[in-house]
């Protein structure tokens, strides 16, 4: 009896903190803001790029890929976006990459953020002033004077008389190139290219300083407006795309890659989400209902415990959902949904048990242990296979690009763990409690005839 006591403790617990966790549903849980929910649900954006792999040394695509995943990342995080979903993607060896950017709609700012190259390029002009390259040979080896070599912590510093500055540092490599090629170009103009594109100040023109003194170890780029400034030094802060992100397609029977088009984009409408919320929150509210009253009704008081349980269940498995946390899509609550089916379909087997136990004559007390201990090995091997299916599901998800299959496989596998929790810990915790009271001893009470 001690013992069930304490796990009664434990339970009330447990249920506080999910409680409190969860409601409101808007409520901040150890830098949480509320569930996060995904494209269908919130609205926003997604969209999906090729990479091209063409130049990278055989084998090494996976790393490659992982280190896009990551520079993509920083980015969208520099950019203040919560609960981004970045996906690896690979179909019939092509690599690509899915990014959902929930709440998003601006799918051009995203898609420039996230494609853009971010490589400055100093150019100096020829005999002829045109802008070549400015190159310098380091350790035998000629190479490009490019923010390549900035160290990843440039900044926005504002001037007295309000003229935002763009300071950076150079690396080790760094260093001697611009040592060696400011060194030769003093009073002569240094441009600043990104892509094939100069770099423009807030005034239109390009961007090409006259070079006065020889620069080492630092720089600084003016002629900018603070809210370009700012953007150049998170993308420059983000870190560099190691490769090509695009699409190809077919132009004249060969193969061509276009750089920074995405193979897909797609907008989803809030209002179109909002709606979804809607309707899932009024279907969930009328099947709850429903199936909480079935349990009353046919099992008794066995039913008033399994609907207790289930609150529990329910309000523990949204607190993970929150804490962790799981971003909610329609699919993903379909899965929460079934396992909560699975839930009931746990309880179920343990109380036709328990009432083919009472019906033989047993106790009720020793009915219901005979009950719990019947119906395990049944519990445990449905809810075996079901793991092994969310484990299918989810990765076939990761392999073909299918993300709201693995919202789905991941709710669902989450929710299933917990229905055995709740059905053997809670419901078995709950029946020990009460099964020696007299007001519980009466067959009536279970739904079983004497």
């Amino acid at each position: 009896m001690r013992k069930n006591s304490y796990l009664l403790i434990f339970i009330l617990v447990l249920f506080g903190f999910a409680l409190w966790s969860v409601l409101p549903l808007d409520r901040s849980v150890f830098g949480r803001d509320g569930l996060s929910l995904g494209l269908d649900l919130k609205g926003g954006s997604y969209l999906v790029y090729q990479a091209d792999l063409s130049q990278v040394e055989p084998g090494s695509e996976a790393e490659i890929m992982e280190g896009v995943k990551g520079v993509i990342g920083k980015r969208i995080n520099a950019l203040g976006i919560s609960e981004p979903i970045i996906e690896i993607q690979k179909e019939e060896g092509n690599y690509s990459i899915g990014i959902q950017l929930p709440g998003i709609s601006d799918i051009e700012k995203a898609k420039e953020m996230i494609g853009r190259t971010a490589l400055l390029v100093f150019r100096e002009q020829d005999q002829d002033g045109n802008w070549i390259p400015a190159t310098a040979t380091v350790d035998g080896e000629e190479l490009t004077l490019s923010s390549k070599y900035f160290k990843e912590n440039t900044y926005v510093r504002v001037t007295e008389y309000g003229a935002p500055l763009l300071i950076f540092n150079w690396d080790e490599t760094g260093q001697k190139l611009s040592e060696e090629i400011t060194g030769r170009l003093i009073d002569q103009p240094l441009g600043i290219y990104i892509g094939d594109e100069p770099l423009r100040g807030k005034d239109g023109h390009p961007i090409a300083p006259i070079v006065r003194d020889v620069i080492r170890e630092s720089g600084q780029i003016d002629g900018l407006n603070l809210e370009d400034a700012q953007e150049l030094s998170k993308l420059l802060n983000a870190g560099r795309m190691p490769v090509s992100l695009g699409r190809w397609v077919e132009e004249d029977g060969n193969k061509v890659f276009q750089a920074d088009a995405p193979l897909y984009e797609k907008t989803v409408d809030a209002t179109l989400g909002t709606d979804s919320i809607n309707k899932s929150i009024l279907a969930a509210i009328i099947g709850i209902a429903i199936l909480l009253l079935f349990m009353i009704l046919y099992y008794r008081f066995l039913g008033i415990v399994a609907c207790l349980s289930l609150i529990i269940y329910g309000a523990v498995a949204l607190s993970i959902f929150k804490i962790i946390p799981i971003t909610l899509t329609l699919p993903g609550i379909a899965g929460f949904i079934v396992s909560l089916g699975m839930a009931v379909d746990a309880n179920v087997l343990i109380f036709e048990r328990t009432k083919e136990e009472l019906r033989g004559g047993r106790s009720v007390g020793a009915a219901i242990e005979a009950g719990f201990n019947r119906a395990w090995t049944a519990i445990r091997d449905s809810n075996i296979t079901t793991f092994i299916a969310c484990i299918v599901l989810f990765w076939l998800g990761g392999s073909l690009g299918a993300l709201m299959v693995r919202g789905f496989a991941v709710t669902l596998f989450i929710g299933v763990a917990l229905s055995m929790f709740s059905a053997i810990i809670i419901t078995r915790t709950l029946l020990r409690l009460t099964m020696g009271k007299k007001t519980f001893t009466d067959l009536k009470a279970y739904g079983v005839r004497k």
